[in-house]
């Protein structure tokens, strides 16, 4: 999805200078949502107007009473993001913001694209003394409240949100619909970790504008608010301190605003897998299948190194005891993970309804997550050496031998399900097999660097690749011709949009997979396995069973062809799935379109 944004202007009866609001924003070409907030007669009418007049780029949007500036803002907000714009810059109506400086929140936007941009008022002579001085009480309360310094105006009307962001939260938490949420909105996305950048900005106020601040009730509503806040703050106190030694999330993926593309037939390379027990997927938006790989992972290098320190210092089932106070955080705090936590069960039990089936609510989201701490934590331990041959066992080890016997290279295809990691450590620990994961790591960049820092063999087992293109391909050509065994994923659809994917029947339901593994085990001629490594009472178990000796598509019927192997490798997917419910590890809307997210978006 490329950079989209679009301005959002809430107005209430400022009928004398929407009009020149509207024409100085107009220059920028952006798309314009103005949100009439109950306005009277007169001002319908100039809106009406100025509707006629910019009707190829301006929205007018009505809400029946009065609501406040919160409502109408949030208002403005869903709209934009009904309508597929990835951002929102906020401007108010009165024209005291100067609308020269939208190129520069844009590009501040563009340069960190899951920021919150702020301006940062320059006044002039006309601001009244009584509003300057008063602004400073609450932006005192807001640095309690956030424990930093870091958003130094939060009643500035000029400002850009990242939308997804800032929808999940206003459809997540009650905020105020007044001129209090203009501070409440920026307090509660900070403890979520949004990143924020400010930018200078002359603000203006006319000899004759009009104000509809109520110097009474609306400080009666912003003193309640920061009360209430104080009182968050307090109760949060021990995850906001820990946020001081965590990135926030401000920059998300490059490719999520520079439109970047990658050739239409492209494998899955193995990426969730490389997240470890530190680190966790992160819950700013419910992705659904195309979004997986922009999803930032959770979880800091300081958090990740200590779990290997401690693992080092004082052993694997003490260090482990500290995996279940992360989990409850990121549980309490991983909305959109728990969502698709209960998605998949409720998928599970519609397939296969039996007793044992784990039933979709907190207690197996938190087995859920745990379980995926766990092989995270398994992996760390697995690259430090910590855990041997004898703690990893083959189902049926006829097949694996065979093909380590023959000296031939494969395509081996796996899944999130288990820990895929587990077989590459000790294939470089033992020396009996040459494996390469081939992987999109650019968002867990920070548990790999741990990996590798437990064992320098980590990187020479790991094939990272941001596209598919010739070069890539004669590379992994080469890899299979000496040998090796190049491990791909097949439970993810393409990283980009523009990767194709072919529907099978996953547990009861229709869901896209990608294409990418058949068509590049048909450009390598080589011999393709699954493989699945389950974590069982008395260790891990490895499943590895021949696939195909050769994939073929030809160019007739080829759709059908590759239908045909995506839902051979969905029902063995299936099968290992409701072997072990709680270690497929895919956090997000998996049953979604590709070319839509969960809520339909395109």
């Amino acid at each position: 999805m490329k950079f989209a944004a679009c301005i959002v202007i809430p107005i209430y009866n400022h009928k004398d200078a929407i009009g020149t609001t509207v024409a100085h924003l107009a220059v920028h070409g952006l798309p314009l949502f103005v949100v009439d907030d109950g306005s009277d007669a007169a001002t319908q009418q100039v809106l009406a107007e100025l509707a006629r007049q910019y009707a190829d780029q301006l929205t007018l949007l009505r809400l029946p009473v009065n609501g406040g500036k919160g409502a109408a803002v949030m208002a403005g907000l869903r709209a934009a993001y009904r309508a597929g714009y990835t951002h929102v810059l906020q401007i108010d109506a009165d024209g005291q913001h100067d609308a020269t400086d939208v190129p520069r929140f844009l590009d501040a936007a563009r340069a960190e694209p899951g920021a919150v941009i702020l301006g940062r008022p320059v006044y002039d002579e006309s601001v009244p003394k009584a509003r300057l001085y008063g602004r400073y009480l609450t932006h005192v309360w807001v640095w309690i409240e956030t424990l930093s310094l870091t958003i130094r105006d939060s009643m500035c009307g000029f400002r850009l949100y990242p939308l997804a962001l800032a929808c999940e939260l206003i459809d997540s938490v009650r905020l105020p619909t007044r001129m209090d949420f203009d501070i409440e909105i920026l307090v509660r996305l900070y403890w979520r970790r949004a990143a924020f950048r400010a930018i200078p900005t002359r603000v203006t106020y006319a000899f004759d504008g009009v104000s509809h601040f109520d110097v009474l009730w609306d400080n009666v509503r912003i003193s309640r608010s920061h009360t209430r806040l104080v009182f968050g703050m307090l109760w949060r106190l021990p995850m906001l301190l820990a946020h001081k030694f965590m990135p926030r999330r401000g920059v998300l993926a490059e490719a999520h605003t520079q439109g970047q593309t990658q050739p239409q037939t492209q494998p899955q390379p193995h990426s969730h897998a490389d997240r470890g027990a530190g680190s966790e997927p992160d819950t700013q938006a419910s992705a659904g299948q195309q979004d997986w790989w922009r999803i930032a992972e959770r979880g800091s290098h300081l958090g990740m190194s200590l779990l290997a320190l401690s693992c080092k210092l004082f052993g694997r089932r003490f260090t482990a005891l500290w995996l279940h106070p992360i989990v409850a955080y990121f549980l309490l705090t991983g909305r959109a993970a728990r969502e698709a936590s209960g998605n998949y069960f409720r998928h599970l039990n519609a397939a296969a309804p039996h007793g044992d089936t784990p039933r979709p609510g907190w207690l197996s989201a938190y087995r859920h997550m745990l379980a995926f701490a766990q092989s995270g934590f398994d992996k760390l331990a697995a690259w430090s050496g910590r855990v041997g041959n004898a703690d990893v066992k083959f189902e049926d080890p006829s097949a694996f031998q065979a093909l380590a016997a023959s000296g031939k290279g494969a395509l081996v295809i796996g899944a999130h399900l288990g820990n895929l990691e587990m077989t590459r450590a000790l294939a470089a620990q033992g020396a009996y097999a040459k494996v390469t994961a081939v992987v999109y790591t650019e968002h867990a960049r920070r548990f790999n660097s741990v990996l590798a820092s437990a064992n320098s063999e980590f990187a020479r087992h790991l094939l990272e690749v941001r596209d598919f293109g010739p070069e890539t391909a004669m590379l992994m050509q080469e890899r299979v011709d000496a040998g090796e065994l190049l491990v791909i994923v097949g439970d993810r659809v393409p990283a980009h949009e523009a990767g194709r994917t072919t529907e099978a029947r996953f547990l009861g339901a229709t869901a896209p997979f990608a294409q990418g593994p058949y068509v590049l085990a048909h450009a390598l001629g080589c011999p393709v396995y699954l493989f699945f490594c389950l974590k069982e009472q008395d260790g891990y178990r490895l499943y590895f069973e021949p696939f195909a000796e050769r994939i073929d598509l030809p160019r007739r019927d080829r759709a059908q062809h590759l239908a045909a192997w995506a839902q051979r490798y969905a029902a063995r997917l299936e099968h290992y799935c409701r072997k072990a419910p709680y270690q497929w590890f895919n956090f997000f809307d998996f049953w979604a379109s590709p070319k839509r997210g969960a809520n339909g978006r395109t």
